[in-house]
C-alpha cells in the first residue's frame, strides 16, 4: 500500500556520486511507493539530489522494508556512537 507519505529535509555539506562522479547533494526525499527497479511491490525509496545541477544529479535508492529497517538502525548506531567520539 502507497502511503503518499513523503519526508523532505535539506543535506548540507554533503556529496553523491553518479555517473560524472562526484557533487554536493542538496537534498534527501525519503518515501514509500512502488519501486521502479527493485523486485518488491512497495519499496522505501530515497532519493538525494542536487536541483541546481539538472536531473541527472541524482542518487536514487528502493529497499525492501527488512533492508530500511535494517539501515535505520545501523545509522542510529553509527551516529550515536560519532556523537560519543
Amino acid at each position: 500500500m502507497c502511503t503518499y507519505s513523503t519526508e523532505k529535509i535539506d543535506v548540507e555539506r554533503s556529496s553523491g556520486k553518479g555517473a560524472d562522479g562526484w557533487f554536493p547533494l542538496r537534498t534527501a526525499t525519503v518515501y514509500y511507493d512502488h519501486p521502479v527497479h527493485a523486485p518488491d511491490d512497495h519499496t522505501v525509496n530515497i532519493d538525494f539530489l542536487a536541483p541546481d545541477r539538472g536531473p541527472g544529479a541524482r542518487v536514487a535508492v528502493e529497499l525492501s522494508l527488512d533492508s530500511a529497517k535494517a539501515l535505520l538502525e545501523a545509522l542510529q548506531v553509527t551516529v550515536e556512537r560519532a556523537a560519543h567520539h
